[in-house]
């Protein structure tokens, strides 16, 4: 019987990729762990390994396709002494994938992204799952539920509306695609439930053709989402409306620190074309100081659930690398026991991967914590959306020469301001003052993180 080949999920949250390159072709022997074809998702470029011998029958999505849903078959293999043709002008199997819902299903009112599979504890950076939901309609499901099709619940997602708000007009309620799209252009839409205690409730979004209608035709030009792009928009979306933030700023005297930086790198040795076997940078000393803090303060490196606080051993920091189109979040492992030269290299190599989109999904889910650098682009003071299931990020800014008074005198100092946005879920204010206390600490004495 031929074999399909399915559009893998090379990630927990991923549901669509873009099929970039067949590295077979029909016709083509292909034996278990051959690499077949690379596939583009919203963070990376993957290579994807065949899991059967056989022979290329058909290949069914040509390269170049976008958006091919994950399970859908993109190619047939002809098994051990099967015909090949005979494969290959087969109907695809449909027991192949997972079966689609005929029935009605339950979807949470308001979520604007779908949780992952494995469980909240280890939940992946990469997939934060809303915990706050809106209050949902009665008419068509039951209290805190919203019953509505497949194909509208993913017409909903892709135009940015919360199912829950739908008038449903299919069997019994529920909300089907006629729906969805009645409700882009601000029909059908249910006006918005009174919020708990007296709290004022999220007005819906504009539908584009609402926003459109504000500019004269012509006058614009509209380039369509990729997948990283509606990711983002998706996760810190959440994120700032379920995660209550709060921020703490400080100023840090990385006087020594520089000076500190000045004399590693001057004594780094080299190799063979003389050129410096590293070279460290000052978000390198940063990287390591927040590791060290949250060593230091461990109540401060956990991960919200709501059966549970994760508190994790390790330091593992995310460091936000921008890149075409987005940014991603590569994460330095254990970095609290990593010398300040093997982050810096471990960083340019991610950096490098990240922008290439040649990063494993294993190297930017997850983590503890994150850290934000805009320091390089002049930026003295900003605050940053956390990732979750993290409860912290740091948003560092630039350093620079400013006064400051010491013992009555005005002198002049290297100083670098820095914000940590806490998660008040898991993590109180003078806890969180704690933790960028611990860091101050150790960026204005280095030498403390080699202890």
């Amino acid at each position: 019987m031929p074999i399909n080949i399915l559009m893998p999920a090379l990630s927990p949250t991923m549901e669509k990729g873009n099929l970039a390159k067949w590295l077979k072709k029909e016709g083509d022997k292909v034996k278990s762990g051959d690499v077949i074809a690379e596939i583009e998702t919203d963070k990376a470029t993957m290579e994807v390994e065949a899991i059967d011998e056989g022979t290329i029958a058909k290949i069914l999505v040509p390269e170049g396709t976008q958006d091919v849903p994950v399970n859908d078959v993109i190619a047939v293999l002809a098994g051990e002494g099967e015909d090949v043709k005979a494969a290959g002008s087969a109907k695809p199997s449909a027991s192949a994938a997972p079966p689609k819902a005929e029935k009605p299903t339950e979807a949470p009112a308001a979520a604007p992204a779908p949780a992952p599979a494995a469980p909240k504890a280890a939940a992946p950076a990469a997939a934060p799952a809303p915990q706050a939901a809106a209050p949902a309609a009665q008419s068509n499901g039951h209290a805190g539920r919203v019953f509505s099709s497949p194909l509208a619940r993913r017409l909903a997602k892709e135009a940015g509306i919360d199912v829950g708000m739908v008038t449903g007009t299919g069997p019994h309620g529920r909300v089907v695609a006629r729906d969805v799209e009645q409700a882009k252009s601000g029909k059908g839409l249910k006006a918005p439930a009174a919020a708990p205690s007296g709290a004022p409730s999220i007005a819906p979004t504009m539908s584009d053709k609402q926003i459109l209608s504000l500019f004269e035709p012509g006058s614009y030009e509209i380039v369509p989402h990729d997948g990283m792009r509606r990711t983002i928009a998706q996760r810190l979306t959440a994120s700032i409306q379920n995660v209550p933030h709060f921020y703490l700023t400080i100023d840090c005297d990385i006087g020594k620190l520089l000076a500190a930086r000045e004399e590693i790198n001057a004594a780094a040795p080299k190799d063979k074309e003389k050129k410096p076997l590293y070279k460290i940078s000052v978000n390198d000393f940063v990287i390591k100081a927040m590791a060290v803090a949250l060593q230091k303060i461990p109540n401060c490196n956990v991960s919200w659930t709501e059966s549970g606080m994760v508190k994790h051993h390790h330091s593992d920091v995310g460091v936000a690398v921008a890149m075409p189109g987005g940014l991603i979040t590569p994460i330095i492992r254990k970095a609290e026991t990593k010398t300040l030269s093997t982050i810096s290299n471990e960083m340019k190599d991610f950096a490098a991967r990240a922008r290439s989109r040649k990063l494993k999904p294993e190297e930017y889910q997850g983590g503890t914590t994150a850290v934000s650098n805009l320091g390089m682009y002049g930026i003295s003071h900003f605050t940053a959306v956390i990732n979750p299931p993290h409860a912290t990020i740091l948003a560092v800014g630039t350093s620079e020469e400013r006064p400051v008074v010491r013992g009555g005198k005005i002198e002049i100092a290297h100083m670098m301001s820095v914000t940590l946005s806490c998660d008040h879920r898991a993590i109180d204010g003078a806890l969180g003052a704690e933790l960028i206390g611990a860091f101050k600490q150790l960026i204005e004495n280095p030498v403390m993180m080699m202890v």
